[in-house]
């Protein structure tokens, strides 16, 4: 598969996932309009969420690296790492971001900020002790991939529209409406669609949601062999994490799981009887923020370079 195919292919399938965010939420305010026949709470849930778009905006970077701990890293205190991360920036053509270290055993990082030029790096203690430098770079260089996509801020907005739909569905669930309605038909109508829609739609929001990030990854990866010319090294790396056994960490909060270059909850793979690896279960898959270690890997080995 050629590389920029992969790329585009997935760049049109995350922007669908996106507008059917953004249509869940509407839907979910006119349907909550029609119960309380009053038009005007589809505006109100429409000021709510462009306002916690705005917060998330300009905060979510500095948020999330309080949540894992990250410290910041000076040139000095590791000059062959800030090296390299200079290097493949200059290849990536993004300016130097801000880099982070978290003190956690894991083989992992991710990439924050809102936009290139406000963007973090952080990498755990763990990855930079298994991995090569020719692993680090397939590692790095997929992080910087998320900054130059922007993937960054779409993990933020998505987080952002699922915390929406979630409180939009509470409080719906939890008025006083339901103990004070009247004996209308129509409004009886509209209150059990809309009580479907509040248990139905974080559900749906959680699905597209790891949707988003899954195809963000496949993105990534595909970037990153664009950048070192060497997928082979990215493909060592991902080997090599799914090799090595999660540790408990207090670093690690669930909220920022979808951000990681890997995910935290592993999916055991099962073996056939030549002790090849099967591929994961489409039924598990479906509930994880990452695409499967033995797709990202194949999918590295079908690409190439050709326009």
């Amino acid at each position: 598969m050629v590389v920029y195919d992969q790329i585009s292919k997935n760049v049109f399938k995350t922007y669908f996932l996106l507008m059917l965010f953004l249509g869940l939420i509407i839907g979910l305010g006119w349907v909550f309009a029609q119960v309380y026949e009053d038009p005007s709470i589809l505006y109100i849930v429409a000021i709510i969420s462009s306002l916690f778009a705005i917060v998330s905006y300009w905060n979510s970077d500095k948020m999330i690296l309080n949540m894992a701990g990250a410290k910041e890293l000076k040139k000095e205190d590791n000059p062959n790492l800030y090296r390299l991360i200079e290097n493949l920036t200059i290849t990536a053509g993004l300016p130097m971001p801000k880099v982070y270290i978290i003190n956690d055993k894991n083989p992992n990082a991710f990439a924050t900020g809102r936009d290139k030029n406000h963007a973090a790096l952080a990498l755990n203690t763990g990855l930079l002790e298994i991995l090569n430098d020719n692993e680090l770079e397939g590692v790095i260089a997929h992080e910087l991939s998320h900054i130059g996509n922007r993937d960054t801020l779409i993990a933020t907005i998505a987080v952002i529209l699922v915390g929406i739909i979630n409180i939009l569905s509470d409080l719906f669930l939890r008025s006083n409406y339901f103990r004070s309605r009247d004996d209308n038909k129509n409004n009886n109508f509209w209150l059990i669609i809309g009580l479907i829609v509040s248990i139905l739609a974080p559900i749906a929001a959680m699905f597209i949601q790891l949707a988003i990030s899954r195809k963000r990854e496949y993105v990534a990866d595909s970037n990153a062999a664009l950048i070192t010319r060497y997928p082979e090294g990215l493909i060592s790396a991902l080997e090599k994490i799914s090799n090595t056994p999660v540790q408990r960490s207090s670093s690690f909060k669930t909220a920022v799981e979808p951000l990681y270059f890997a995910s935290y909850f592993k999916i055991d793979s099962s073996k056939d009887k030549k002790g090849l690896t099967n591929k994961t279960p489409w039924y598990l898959e479906i509930f994880s923020t990452h695409p499967p270690i033995e797709k990202r890997i194949e999918n590295l080995k079908k690409i190439s370079y050709e326009k």
